[in-house]
């Protein structure tokens, strides 16, 4: 047995389970479907394979809404058709079973539909048809993982460009994505530190601030599609240093499995701390 609960852009809540608003039918909330992407050359029998992408998710949820009374009725399918209000925006839509959750973004397609009828309505209860879509098919652990290293100490040369020669380094260590595709990642490195470069040893990304961030600073990158971007906190106020990604950067991201992670800079100081944080993603629930 599962429940469903959305809490949408202005952080209104409504939980899908039982009363006032009890699930009676729920399509689309585990399958996804996907586009096979092939290529053909002359005289080829058969394709060769590229690869394959998600499309978004369309879910279709099926309610009954009862009330005490009619006044009481009236007021919970008023404050269900504002949750779900399209012109909010993207929500966030939960799957709870057991111990087990799971999180999408969603919006609404439409105004909840409240059809009319004998079966569909009556004094103390009304059914509901609701559509929703998520636009990244994809669900997540509501918790965060986060993994700390220590900053670097020390002073290193390095090119621009792979394969480097590695000198001392502040802190390499292993994380693990157990979801079921990439993860993009958070990066918050506090200083001192100069020209920091964290490196996926295990698929090869890497990416690299060509800044120093001074002790009382904080670099924070964001390589999530979407909401990618280089800031440094300081004093309350955040500072949009996107100019200084060296250019030869990835948007870096973590295999599914085991990952080396290991950050070099070309100078620093023990009292900084870099953290690394990622949600695990999945194909279905």
């Amino acid at each position: 047995m599962f429940k469903l609960m959305f809490t949408n852009a202005i952080d209104q809540t409504v939980e899908l389970f039982d009363r006032p608003y009890r699930l009676i039918r729920v399509e689309g909330i585990g399958d996804t479907e996907a586009i096979t992407q092939m290529q053909k050359v002359p005289f080829q029998d058969g394709a060769s394979y590229i690869g394959s992408i998600l499309e978004d998710k369309p879910i279709e949820i099926e309610l009954k809404i009862t009330g005490d009374s009619e006044q009481d009725l009236n007021a919970k399918r008023r404050y269900f058709a504002s949750v779900f209000n399209p012109k909010l925006g993207v929500g966030t839509l939960r799957y709870i079973s057991g111990g087990d959750v799971k999180e999408i973004d969603a919006v609404a397609e439409s105004v909840p539909n409240f059809p009319d009828g004998q079966t569909n309505r009556k004094p103390l209860f009304q059914k509901a048809l609701l559509y929703i879509r998520a636009p990244y098919p994809y669900w997540r652990d509501p918790n965060q993982t986060s993994q700390p290293l220590q900053a670097y100490s020390g002073n290193l040369t390095m090119p621009n460009t792979f394969p480097i020669e590695m000198g001392r380094s502040g802190s390499h260590t292993t994380l693990y994505n157990n979801g079921d595709i990439l993860a993009p990642v958070r990066i918050d490195i506090q200083g001192p530190v100069t020209n920091p470069q964290i490196i996926n040893r295990t698929n090869g990304d890497w990416i690299r601030v060509n800044r120093s961030i001074a002790a009382d600073e904080i670099l924070h990158i964001d390589t999530t599609n979407g909401k990618k971007r280089v800031e440094v906190y300081r004093n309350g106020r955040v500072f949009n240093v996107f100019g200084y990604l060296d250019h030869d950067s990835d948007w870096l991201q973590l295999d599914v499995g085991e990952n080396l992670i290991e950050h070099i800079a070309d100078s620093g100081d023990t009292s900084g701390m870099i953290a690394v944080t990622w949600n695990n993603q999945y194909v279905g629930i």
